[in-house]
């Protein structure tokens, strides 16, 4: 059994020993902190060989035993070494084949390509690869989305260059008749002049509108609200218009129901909706507006026209700004609200500032538009 003090030199000679080679291979390895990992490997392997090569060697030699014994000692420790190191640099290989692959990964996600995850020979590695799929994906995922806001802002813009020069034209031509004295009837022009400026003043408003919706700065004053109360004013302010094409607006409800919104912003929901239907309803036909109790606590705003519908590969595309329909929905000839396309768009963003939700599909002989917002115990009760 080993005496107190032959442990103390043993355990202190292996401890001298390591620390020494410990910190000369700290420092080697400092000076090849840019080298590849294979040969930073390669000495961290031999530093812990060398460690227990010295310390053994050391206290062998301090034991006095046989120079045979020692020769012996010294190539079992040689082989053992030797063994250790070729271990050591197949390891090495297999994470620099890793680290190239996952580079070339990392270099393809950089340019703009989906790659695959594929295993690797650890697990730290795998999910990293995985990783790398992933967020390669979520990033051509985000290219897409900004090239197609890009490409709808570009339409946007042409639109509304057109539709603003239209007015603009008009304007310009009707002020030029006026200041020549050419104007057969001047006060038909100074109708059309006001006329044409309201039109601009609508646009301009639902471009702030659209803006402030995008930009999520709209301001809400939340309360509670007859729905059906508000539906009434919109009906009753819209008739006019709807009458000049011989279109009927007819408004029913299910029970007093009541709705948690901002008065302003949800008559402007209602005034976009009945426009959008008497722009594209024929003469002669009807719009049903209707007030119910949906599922969930929920209530239920629906606009029924009579317009034709749409092709089911655009109704995706009806909440988009600027989106224009095809023939059968276009704007009838003598109603135009003034618009640049954006009414739906502004439709979609205040119903989801009030948590509601808002759908359309096709029906019989048009389109139906359902909105449905939360009722006012439902909202009250959160507050």
């Amino acid at each position: 059994m080993l005496s107190l003090a032959d442990l103390a030199v043993i355990v202190g000679t292996s401890l001298v020993v390591a620390l020494v080679i410990s910190a000369v291979a700290v420092a080697v390895l400092q000076l090849l902190r840019r080298a590849s990992i294979l040969v930073r490997l390669g000495v961290v392997v031999l530093a812990a060989v060398a460690s227990i090569v010295g310390g053994t060697v050391a206290i062998a030699r301090a034991m006095y035993i046989s120079p045979h014994d020692f020769v012996v000692l010294v190539w079992v420790i040689a082989v053992a070494a030797v063994v250790s190191l070729g271990v050591a640099g197949v390891l090495g290989m297999g994470l620099v084949r890793t680290s190239r692959t996952l580079r070339d990964a990392a270099r393809a996600v950089g340019d703009g390509e989906v790659v695959a995850a594929q295993p690797q020979d650890s697990s730290e590695f795998s999910a990293l690869s995985r990783e790398l799929a992933d967020m390669s994906r979520r990033l051509a995922e985000s290219r897409e989305e900004v090239r197609m806001l890009d490409e709808s802002r570009r339409q946007l813009v042409a639109w509304i260059s057109h539709d603003l020069r239209t007015p603009l034209a008009a304007m310009q031509a009707m002020a030029e008749s006026l200041e020549d004295g050419i104007a057969a009837d001047p006060e038909r022009y100074y109708r059309q002049l006001r006329s044409q400026c309201a039109t601009l003043g609508h646009m301009v408003d639902d471009l702030f509108e659209l803006s402030k919706i995008q930009s999520g700065s709209l301001q809400l004053e939340f309360g509670p609200l007859s729905l059906y109360d508000i539906v009434s004013d919109a009906v009753a302010d819209l008739s006019p218009l709807a009458a000049t094409r011989s279109i009927s607006l007819n408004e029913s409800q299910d029970g007093d129901l009541t709705v948690w919104g901002d008065a302003r912003e949800l008559s402007r929901v209602i005034h976009n909706l009945l426009l959008n239907a008497i722009e594209h309803s024929p003469a002669g036909s009807g719009i049903h507006v209707t007030v119910r109790e949906g599922a969930g606590s929920s209530v239920v705003l629906s606009v029924v026209d009579e317009g034709g519908g749409i092709p089911e590969e655009h109704l995706a595309k009806v909440f988009d700004a600027g989106w224009r329909g095809s023939a059968a929905r276009s704007p009838r000839d003598g109603v135009v609200s003034g618009g640049a396309g954006l009414g739906l768009a502004i439709v979609q963003g205040i119903v989801t500032a009030h948590d509601g939700d808002i759908s359309v599909r096709n029906t019989e002989a048009g389109c139906r538009f359902d909105v449905q917002l939360p009722r006012f115990r439902t909202a009250a009760a959160g507050t």
